[in-house]
């Protein structure tokens, strides 16, 4: 996996971006990564890897940048401290599924239309956590660019606040992948419920999952509940989607 930093401008600012490739030649089908709350870290490198490995391009980008700069967090280390609030919800204030999913999304796009080593227009997005919303909303504000979307263990997908990724589902065209955990706080079942209501309704082609045994954030191989089995599963679902649409 070859990388580079390159800066991209968006209306808001200045966001880092990291761009993963495969080895060898392309070009590539791209695919957008939106990070989960604990921000860009070396376990989101090598799970964006799963990606790269399977020969698609990969755009990271810090999602953060509007708060200014701020030390690599340590998910155990805050988990243990449990600080939390402290040093990750100014962060994720920062943002959200508009600003990430249009105003970013934006921006990702049109730098994607400038490399000549990206396959085709059509693209993928996916998110961890908090990044699952913003992939899903990124789907609907560009419905003719994202053709696959996936959500990886993703909350508040389906809430009353405006920036609720369900309420985009009329202008979605993506076949989008949800993959719930049946411990997780942020996305219970009512929610999961309310959220392929939407979807249905709204004709969107779609699968929505709940994985048994598996709780919030088990994809993350820095966290304490990592479980290598469901994770694996997961990228399997996830890959074989944009396979489909982008290969």
């Amino acid at each position: 996996m070859a990388q580079e930093t390159v800066s991209i401008e968006t209306a808001d600012g200045t966001c880092t971006t990291y761009v993963l490739t495969p080895e060898g030649e392309g070009p590539w089908p791209a695919v957008i990564y939106y990070m989960d709350a604990f921000a860009i870290r070396p376990a989101v490198f090598e799970m964006a890897r799963n990606l790269t490995d399977a020969g698609y391009l990969v755009l990271l980008p810090d999602l953060f940048y509007r708060h200014g700069a701020y030390d690599t967090l340590v998910p155990k280390e805050i988990f243990a401290a449990n600080a939390f609030a402290t040093d990750v919800a100014p962060l994720m204030a920062s943002t959200d599924n508009h600003k990430a999913g249009r105003i970013d999304t934006a921006a990702l796009i049109a730098y994607l239309d400038t490399r000549s080593d990206v396959k085709g227009s059509k693209i993928g997005t996916v998110g961890f956590c908090m990044g699952g919303g913003m992939a899903i909303a990124a789907a609907g504000f560009f419905p003719d660019r994202v053709a696959a979307a996936v959500s990886f263990h993703g909350g508040n997908l389906a809430t009353d606040k405006e920036v609720s990724p369900h309420l985009l589902a009329p202008q979605i065209k993506a076949e989008l992948l949800v993959l719930g955990a049946e411990n997780d706080h942020s996305y219970p079942v009512e929610m999961a419920e309310r959220l392929e209501a939407a979807l249905n309704d709204a004709g969107v082609t779609h699968t929505c999952k709940i994985y048994e045994g598996a709780a919030h954030g088990w994809t993350k191989p820095d966290f304490p509940i990592f479980n290598p089995e469901a994770t694996e599963r997961g990228w399997g679902e996830a890959l074989a989607l944009f396979d489909r649409y982008l290969k």
